[in-house]
Formats: structure tokens, sequence, C-alpha cells
């Protein structure tokens, strides 16, 4: 069989550590033949563990110990901290291994209920299990989740070639925010998602992009974002965002006005590359051979 789970984009500018979208960049697993000992077969980097010290394997072998060891298959075009949910990726694919092998017939819920535990926060895991867009929470170990389709759009993914860690665009953050700015920045939130529900693209590209967590104090570390954002802008794109963590830059607008933004920010002297991306409305998902 074949593990297949799609690359995510969470946050969404004001949807700190709740909001995420599965777009169309993919990891996939091939289960083969038992053997004694397990072996991972990949081309994803020499420091990529090809045994049990691999996340996936400790993810699945987390859930059930005695799974009984096969050769496996890791084929993924999820660049590495990069803000596309490479690791989230991993991890829900350890537990759909762990649910495929153990016979566990796990729920949507129950994996969102794992992976969150995992990875603390549901913004990119559970856009991996369901599709599509996901609003969901974590607080105090209660998870939920809304499942919405994503507003007609394209997304165009400027992805740098450089790496930028989570914990490092996570150390620019304020430890706290005042009261009234706290206010502020929650309203904005719930109106972005307000128009991501409704379909109302201009309002939600408006409040996406007035986002008060974390862009502004991370936007600096990403040196093309001002750059994308202006020429995303001129040309009628409905928002500019950092990617998850980033240093990805997610351009959402009309599909009649993305291939103008893609070829006016081809003109520019950047070094990553431009991706088009769709949603993605499935999710995790197993394929029988």
């Amino acid at each position: 069989m074949k593990i297949i789970v799609p690359a995510t984009s969470a946050n969404v500018g004001p949807g700190f550590d709740s909001v995420g979208v599965a777009v169309t960049k993919y990891l996939e697993i091939q289960v083969c033949e038992e053997r004694e000992e397990w072996m991972i077969e990949h081309q994803l980097g020499k420091w990529i563990p090809r045994d049990e010290r691999n996340l996936l394997l400790k993810i699945a072998l987390q859930i059930v110990p005695d799974l009984q060891p096969r050769r496996l298959k890791m084929v993924s075009d999820i660049p590495l901290a990069r803000g596309l949910g490479s690791s989230s990726s991993v991890i829900v694919a350890g537990i759909e291994l762990a649910n495929q092998l153990g016979n566990l017939k796990l729920s949507k819920h129950e994996k969102l209920q794992l992976a969150t535990k995992i990875e603390g926060h549901p913004d990119n895991v559970a856009p991996a299990i369901y599709g599509n867009l996901v609003i969901a929470s974590s607080v105090e170990g209660q998870v939920s989740a809304v499942v919405a389709p994503f507003p007609e759009c394209a997304f165009l993914a400027y992805i740098p070639n450089y790496e930028l860690r989570t914990r490092d665009s996570r150390g620019v953050l304020p430890k706290k925010l005042s009261y009234k700015e706290a206010v502020a920045a929650s309203s904005i939130a719930n109106v972005a998602i307000a128009a991501l529900l409704t379909g109302d693209m201009v309002k939600a590209g408006q409040a996406i992009e007035s986002d008060l967590f974390h862009e502004r104090y991370r936007q600096e570390l990403v040196r093309e974002f001002a750059t994308i954002k202006k020429v995303a802008k001129r040309n009628g794109a409905y928002a500019t965002y950092l990617s998850g963590a980033g240093p990805t830059v997610m351009v959402l607008a009309d599909p009649d006005n993305m291939p103008k933004i893609k070829a006016e920010l081809e003109k520019q002297p950047f070094k990553g590359k431009l991706h088009d991306l769709q949603v993605d409305t499935q999710g995790v998902r197993v394929e029988e051979k």
C-alpha cells in the first residue's frame, strides 16, 4: 500500500497556530515486504535516518511498539524547514502507518488528537489529515476542528533556497501582548475566518494582511517578503502571507490574475522557486496496491 500526505500552509495570516490549508505537494510512503528489521529507502539526504531513528518510525512505534518491520520507500516533494509542514506530514504518515499495520481503525478525530499531542498544536497536522481549510484549537488536551472548503482561489508559493527553523522564527515573537492588542488581533482573525467561510476573498485578504499575532515580527527574517507583497498587491492579489513559520511566502489571487503576478515575480532577482499550488481536498489517504 501507499500512504499519501499533503503539504500544509498554516497560520494564513492571523490564524496563528490554529488555521491551515492542505496544498498539492506530497509525502508518499510505500509499504513493502516484511523484514527482520525496518529499512527506509529514500533520497532525501544523508542526514535523514533510514532505520528506526527516522521520525516516521519513531511515531509509528510510539503508537504500536510491536509492529512487524517492513521495507518502506519514502518520497517527498515537500521541502524541509520551509513552512510547508514537512515534519507534520511525517507525523501524520507515522500515525497512518501505525493505523494500517496495527489495524487500529482510528477515526480522523483520533488521528488529530494523536498528531496534536505529538506536534504541540493543530494548525499543520489538521489539514494534513482532513484536507481543505481547517480551523482548529487545542486547549488543555481538548482538540476541536472545523473543516471547510477554501474559496475559489489560486495559490502561488515562493519557496526560498534557505531554511528557517521554527524555533528561530518563534524566537522573534513577543512573550505577551497587551489586553488591547490581543482583542484587536483576535477581532482581525475572526473577520479573516468569517470571510473565508463565506467566500469573500477581498475581505479575507485584507484581514490576512492585517495580522497582529506574528507576521510583523517575522517578516524581516524573509528578505523577499516585502517585494513579493508589493508586486502581488500591485497586480491585484487578495493577500500575501508567510506560510507557517516561513520562509515560504504564499500569494492568494483570483486565478485570472495569478499568471500576471507570477510573470512579474519571475523578473525579480530571487534565488528561490515559484510553485503554482492548489488546495488538496482529501488529506491523508491510503492507496492499496
